[in-house]
């Protein structure tokens, strides 16, 4: 997220799942922070990312640097996702969430959209190729372009990254088109790709998205203090640009999953899902989630990051809880049912949590955005009974951004949001 609404607020996987399933898991909520089962952290001497002693990072690009086609590394690196492309080689696909005013690493010439002054908007992608042996950069370049504030997204299981706008700027408000949408880049691109709105997958504040592969439906999250959980059923699995039907969430006897003031629920309870079937889904009026509200959908508080496991996923809820502190739902399409994974109650366990993705030991791992003057944000480890532990602490006023883990699970992808910097994390990664 942007330090400006920071400023403002504070003036006014799959071993998971297979442990999750087997019934082993804890439902009472974390009271305090646990021990990580790393150990403690360690100061980093460069004054960036500490993390336990056995485990160690490297920067492998950074804002400024210039790449393959001439442009340079842009600002403000948010979600992310890894790609194996065979060959030994593996391709980081990188978010950044630039406002049209802002500066997006050189004179771009192609793109969705332009400035009403002419030049092209700053959003977009860029995407690395590294050698997955020695993750030395093979080559890295722009593959989209045009876009506003792309924040989260997700990964495709035919190999792209659903790239997502969190911002709903209507043409003539300085632009040339309306914004709002997903789009698609293959992780494959060796350049800029040609840009395609996915306009069946609803224009709202998008957040972050992810596949079943069982199904194609894509699951995606709305940053609003009264957004939605959305579906997207294609006609065609693995073919978006085809349409298909958007549908939101409506948990039965759950109007409203915020949790706010005083927790109606708590971790463990579930809830049957049921989909409503959503109209004028382009919604030039931004009102998608209303009329999906009206309409009996459930509110979720600022949904964030959401990563698919092997039959259920998991999405953040920055804001919501008794405390406000972020929640974690989870979702078991198969068996249409919603339960609260976790809720935070203290700064220490969990404190607005955003990007998340799910460690080789099946632990979850979830980027902090805190939203003070002055943040201490963290990576979050969050085991399968329950209990959140911290995994690594950023030492820079920014926050950290698009976990996501090497095909192998050897290595942890994340960004310092700005200015951008992308770290590789490489440790002993508990069983």
């Amino acid at each position: 997220m942007k330090h400006d609404r920071r400023a403002f607020l504070a003036a006014t996987g799959t071993a998971f799942a297979a442990f999750l399933a087997s019934g082993c898991a804890s439902r009472g909520l974390a009271t305090s922070q646990v021990s990580s089962p790393y150990g403690p952290l360690v100061p980093d001497p460069q004054g960036l990312l500490d993390l336990p002693r056995s485990f160690s990072y490297r920067v492998i690009a950074r804002l400024g640097d210039v790449m393959d086609d001439g442009w340079t590394v842009p600002d403000s690196a948010d979600g992310m996702g890894c790609f194996d492309l065979g060959n030994g080689q593996i391709a980081l696909v990188r978010n950044h969430e630039l406002k049209a005013q802002e500066d997006g690493g050189g004179a771009l010439v192609n793109g969705y959209d332009r400035r009403t002054a002419g030049a092209v908007l700053p959003g977009g992608t860029t995407t690395q190729v590294l050698d997955a042996a020695t993750l030395k950069t093979i080559r890295q370049h722009r593959s989209l372009a045009g876009t506003i504030r792309n924040c989260a997204g997700g990964t495709t299981p035919w190999g792209s990254w659903l790239t997502c706008e969190e911002d709903v700027t209507r043409k003539g408000q300085g632009v040339g088109r309306s914004h709002g949408w997903v789009f698609e880049v293959p992780a494959s691109a060796t350049g800029l790709v040609y840009p395609v709105p996915l306009l069946a997958m609803g224009r709202f504040n998008h957040e972050a998205a992810c596949v079943d592969p069982a199904t194609g439906i894509v699951y995606m999250t709305e940053d609003r203090d009264d957004g939605l959980l959305y579906r997207f059923v294609p006609a065609e699995p693995g073919k978006l640009a085809k349409g298909g039907k958007l549908q939101a969430l409506a948990a039965k006897g759950l109007g409203d999953a915020r949790n706010w003031d005083s927790a109606r629920f708590t971790a463990g309870s579930a809830f049957a899902a049921e989909w409503i079937d959503l109209n004028n889904v382009e919604s030039p009026e931004d009102d998608l989630r209303r009329r999906g509200a009206a309409m009996g959908a459930t509110l979720f508080a600022r949904g964030e990051g959401i990563h698919m496991g092997e039959g259920e996923l998991y999405f953040c809820c920055t804001s919501g809880g008794a405390a406000k502190l972020g929640q974690v739902f989870r979702l078991t399409p198969s068996k249409n049912r919603l339960d609260l994974f976790f809720e935070s109650t203290s700064p220490d366990q969990f404190n607005f949590g955003d990007n998340l993705t799910v460690a080789p030991n099946g632990h979850l791992i979830v980027c902090e955005d805190q939203y003070t003057t002055i943040v201490d944000n963290h990576l979050r480890g969050i085991a399968p009974d329950g209990s959140a532990y911290p995994f690594a602490r950023l030492r820079t006023q920014t926050e950290l951004a698009g976990a996501c883990y090497s095909p192998d699970g050897k290595v942890l992808f994340v960004n310092a949001y700005s200015p951008t910097a992308t770290l590789a994390i490489t440790g002993p990664w508990v069983a």
